[in-house]
């Protein structure tokens, strides 16, 4: 009887889409060319209607370690709860569909987490590609630059630690805002790196704010 365990990957990559055709093999081909090879990707389909599973099926014919999930369209606050769901690795983090990653994004991350394991949560490192400004969550009608934000696709943090203070919740706009203010009250450590290696796109027509305030 072999008791052999599967050791769950470091890192769990949650990519969420919707109608990202044209994108999505951007996002998951800079996943591939990492340095660091220790990770899953979780991909939640949130009911696209265009070609995006095609694309993705010639990805999950020849990677073992990505994963795709479709399910009817809820939003992305409910999609990345379902990726944390369907997640495995000791740490979560997230590639938006339109985004992308430097070579180093993940080996980075990791020296950081592993040098500071105190740490509950590491976000920062965005390079903005677009507009740099964004509306404030707390006060739509006036402009904040990305630099005052937390761009919620740089966040990383144990999955246990994400379960603990009950994952994300389903709203369709200001999740990671929601979850982060969680995270304050919670009495979380937090770090942020200034090592630019998230690719963050905001030259998109639809290009989500996918952001919080600190």
């Amino acid at each position: 009887m072999n008791n052999t365990k599967i050791q769950p990957p470091f890192f769990s990559v949650i990519i969420c889409t919707f109608n990202r055709t044209g994108l999505i093999s951007r996002a998951i081909d800079s996943l591939l060319n990492q340095t660091e090879k220790d990770w899953e990707a979780v991909i939640i389909d949130d009911g696209s209607t265009d070609n995006t599973k095609e694309i993705v099926n010639n990805y999950l014919e020849k990677q073992s370690n990505i994963n795709y999930f479709f399910q009817k369209n809820h939003g992305s606050g409910y999609s990345k709860n379902e990726g944390l769901n369907n997640s495995s690795g000791q740490y979560i983090t997230f590639l938006d569909s339109d985004d992308e990653y430097l070579p180093e994004h993940l080996s980075n991350r990791k020296k950081i987490l592993l040098a500071h394991p105190e740490i509950d949560l590491l976000h920062g490192g965005a390079i903005i590609i677009g507009n740099p400004y964004v509306p404030d969550i707390e006060n739509p009608g006036k402009p904040i630059h990305l630099d005052n934000c937390i761009v919620g696709g740089t966040l990383f943090i144990e999955r246990d630690t994400a379960l603990k203070i009950g994952g994300f919740k389903s709203l369709r706009f200001g999740e990671d805002y929601e979850f982060y203010q969680r995270a304050l009250k919670n009495n979380f450590r937090i770090m942020k790196t200034e090592d630019q290696t998230y690719i963050y796109h905001r030259d998109g027509e639809d290009s989500l704010c996918d952001y919080l305030n600190e």
